[in-house]
């Protein structure tokens, strides 16, 4: 047997092995990314007044947003960091920035990639509270 046809009969041996070696991991990771995006950790509304909302990012563009919660006048406000991931949310929020909201989020824990938001946050409802 030559070499040029022991590689091709090796070549022809490996090639679903290498093949199932590329795919399966893909199949798993892209199952995961699904799971961590729809099971939810937690949900539940905040309220306060949005300091800023902005879409930001270099290759994945994702809008974030936080929000300035005071409960005492004269004490230090928590800022809550928020992502949004469905766009007529996110042109509702650009137009209410200054404004009391209360935003209703899931928590969503283990999202792979920072691609569908920088926070674990995702809001998903908003209403104005004051007019």
């Amino acid at each position: 047997m030559s070499i040029s046809g022991f590689f091709s009969t090796v070549g022809r041996r490996w090639r679903p092995i290498l093949l199932a070696a590329v795919v399966i991991p893909l199949l798993l990771l892209s199952f995961y990314t699904w799971l961590a995006l729809h099971w939810n950790y937690s949900d539940g509304n905040r309220s306060g007044t949005l300091q800023k909302f902005s879409r930001k990012g270099w290759l994945c563009k994702t809008y974030e947003g936080e929000l300035w919660q005071s409960v005492v006048t004269n004490v230090a406000p928590t800022i809550w960091l928020f992502s949004v991931r469905d766009e007529a949310v996110a042109r509702s929020l650009d137009t209410l920035v200054g404004r009391e909201v209360r935003l209703h989020y899931t928590e969503h824990r283990g999202v792979p990639t920072d691609c569908f938001g920088e926070t674990p946050y995702f809001v998903d409802g908003v209403t104005v509270v004051r007019e």
